[in-house]
């Protein structure tokens, strides 16, 4: 098991466009399994690559009774009908707003062995395909808030206890993806 620290909002990597994924190996298996463990350990619903400080376009999902995971994701509603619902990020830890999203959706990718994969997903499984993938695009959920919720959102962020804290020293050996130690 390699639990990864989750990286926090206001890490330049949760705004990045992660790179398409080109080697399905040893590596990229490694990954998909510390995103897996990292999830379970944090009690989430998903978690994409750059939650952990990857640049990959690669999350893993735990929802609706359905886990597994996506490589270089694409996804398109099924229907026109939204959801509105309660939604939090890992990496915007005990938090959480009414989110809009596409009720029925399905994605479209690969597994960690270059396979094609088709996840179709509505209600909760819908939302973490919607918001695991907007990580992949540098985009978090609260840019997808109404305004107002926005606005509450963002002050919220700046009063919590985690917000604005220094970056904890982590002393491991460097993730094959990372390139080097954090």
């Amino acid at each position: 098991m390699a639990i990864q620290p989750v990286r926090l909002f206001g890490d330049p990597v949760l705004r990045t466009r992660a790179t398409e994924v080109e080697s399905f190996d040893a590596e990229l298996r490694r990954l998909v399994s510390d995103l897996m463990d990292t999830m379970h350990d944090e009690g989430g619903a998903g978690l994409a690559a750059p939650q952990i400080g990857v640049s990959a376009r690669v999350f893993v999902y735990d929802a609706d009774g359905f886990t597994g995971h996506l490589v270089n994701p694409t996804w398109e509603a099924v229907g026109d009908e939204d959801q509105l619902g309660m939604e939090g990020c890992l990496s915007i830890p005990g938090l959480g707003w009414d989110c809009r999203r596409r009720l029925r959706v399905v994605a479209r990718g690969f597994d960690m062995h270059g396979e094609p994969l088709v996840v179709e997903g509505s209600e909760m499984l819908a939302r973490a395909i919607q918001h695991e993938t907007d990580h992949l695009d540098g985009v978090l959920f609260v840019d997808r808030l109404d305004p107002e919720t926005r606005k509450q959102a963002m002050r919220e962020i700046r009063e919590a206890a985690w917000f604005d804290e220094p970056e904890p020293v982590v002393k491991a050996s460097p993730h094959p993806l990372f390139g080097k130690a954090r």
